[in-house]
């Protein structure tokens, strides 16, 4: 299954299908020496591929020599990137993408992978407008369809789709690639093929683009981080059911030296593909060495990669097409909305700059993170103080987060309650409402009691939350204690 899947998402990356083969060689063969999944199976997927082209193709001509040196480094990088988080254990960064940004940017990403694919599963030939609009010509021209290409690819999808409902086990990638390698050697297939490959064993080399780092270093921390969401999804889930131990930590060095591995020999970024995880659990596979045998078979493969050069380009399209149909979620996007309208509004905001960025992708990611701490902080600024009053007491009860940012809008209410109710003789003060009080926070209120004695009312402190019991008694002064701390 990885052999074909490699050579679609090569093609993806904007790679010779070779280069692809390489780092699905090398990579599972490094991973598996550090690993913490069992079932994690790490080798050349979607997304990622689609960020490597993203980066690149403003680099250099897509498929050049320089473009494969490029390709290569990133891995490096993203390899890097991936061993230092786990070295530093400091995995927790991955948690700054926020559900409403990986779903964002995961639906945004996967329809660009899928209007990618149009072209090559109708036997078009790309115009070279970009990503949608080379989608959208194709569609537009019936005229230019290939018959053979269009039966091909539709027929490969139907066996993929059908064979995985059917059962797990079977490999429905693999039974579409050599249904379709059969038909277009014996049957007279007219529509393009993947063409010649002369793989052979992969070359280490570290004859790199090194100035081109600089460049490549944004690229390569998104990929680490976006990619890592998927492995991170992968084994969490395994480890879940299984009930066995998962370190994110260490997995980030696996999958660490397996981007180094892909990088050395001249592949490019790579993660964990959850369908060849899952048909490896469900084959039997029940631990990390299982993707070392892999590696292993793919790379007693490449002398003999010469086999697939008819492989029809619209049955790769199809295996590209199946992998990531299911990633389109419109519908939890708009679930979330409805849930959330800020947190919808991250997601929706990350969908679209993904595809008004392309092929820059990487960028919305940015966009994304920036646009979920903007809104957390925005949330928090919204300290809502509800004030009361029953009889001569003024009951002032704060709901949110109180901080130096949110202190400032309790007092003005405060203050107008005050001046409403001259007759009010004390002021009661709720804190169970409060997430969270920081020392700003705690002044303020110390503020607040201060200046409601100097008004002359009694005053009462309840409901502090049991995190800030001990900072509120220390901040408040001694004669503050009739506020009746609980």
């Amino acid at each position: 299954m990885l052999v074909p899947q490699s050579l679609a998402y090569a093609e993806l990356a904007g790679l010779p299908g070779h280069h692809g083969l390489w780092a699905a060689a090398a990579a599972p063969l490094a991973a598996a020496l550090l690993a913490s999944s069992p079932f994690l199976q790490t080798g050349p997927v979607a997304v990622t591929s689609l960020l490597t082209l993203g980066a690149l193709v403003q680099l250099a001509p897509v498929g050049s020599e320089r473009y494969v040196g490029l390709a290569a480094l990133l891995a490096i990088v993203v390899g890097l990137a991936r061993l230092l988080i786990g070295l530093f254990r400091v995995g927790w960064i991955s948690y700054l993408m926020s559900q409403p940004v990986i779903l964002g940017f995961m639906t945004g990403a996967s329809v660009l992978i899928a209007a990618s694919q149009l072209p090559a599963l109708l036997g078009v030939r790309r115009a070279g407008g970009g990503v949608l609009a080379d989608a959208v010509a194709a569609l537009v021209e019936p005229s230019a369809w290939s018959g053979s290409a269009v039966v091909v690819g539709m027929v490969s999808m139907a066996i993929i789709v059908g064979l995985r409902r059917l059962s797990p086990r079977v490999p429905g990638v693999l039974v579409a690639a050599l249904g379709a390698l059969l038909y277009s050697h014996f049957l007279g297939y007219t529509g393009p093929v993947l063409g010649g490959i002369d793989a052979g064993l992969p070359p280490v080399t570290l004859r790199l683009p090194w100035t081109a780092l600089p460049a490549l270093l944004l690229p390569g921390v998104v990929i680490s981080l976006v990619g890592f969401a998927d492995v991170a999804a992968i084994a969490r889930t395994y480890a879940t059911r299984d009930r066995q131990h998962w370190d994110p930590d260490r997995e980030f060095l696996g999958q660490g030296v397996a981007n180094l591995a892909a990088g050395l020999v001249s592949g490019y970024p790579v993660g964990g593909s959850f369908a060849r995880s899952s048909l490896g659990r469900s084959s039997g596979g029940r631990t990390r060495w299982t993707g070392f045998v892999t590696g292993a078979a793919v790379l007693g493969f490449l002398p003999f990669a010469g086999v697939v050069a008819a492989l029809p380009s619209a049955t790769l399209a199809a295996i590209v097409l199946t992998a990531t149909w299911g990633l389109i979620d419109l519908k939890t996007m708009a679930r979330v909305m409805s849930l959330s309208v800020s947190q919808g509004l991250v997601a929706l905001t990350t969908f679209a700059t993904t595809l008004l960025f392309a092929p820059r992708i990487d960028l919305a990611v940015v966009v994304g993170i920036a646009t979920s701490l903007v809104v957390h902080a925005w949330r928090e600024l919204r300290l809502e103080p509800n004030v009361q009053i029953e009889g001569d007491v003024v009951h002032v009860a704060p709901q949110g987060v109180l901080w130096f940012a949110s202190a400032p809008f309790v007092e003005p209410e405060l203050l107008w309650a005050l001046s409403q109710y001259e007759g009010a003789r004390k002021l009661r003060v709720d804190l169970k409402g409060l997430g969270r009080i920081d020392l700003s926070g705690a002044l303020a209120l110390r503020r607040i009691l201060d200046d409601a004695r100097d008004a002359g009312l009694e005053t009462e402190l309840v409901g502090v939350p049991l995190h800030a019991e001990r900072m509120v008694r220390r901040v408040l002064r001694p004669d503050d204690q009739d506020a009746e701390l609980p």
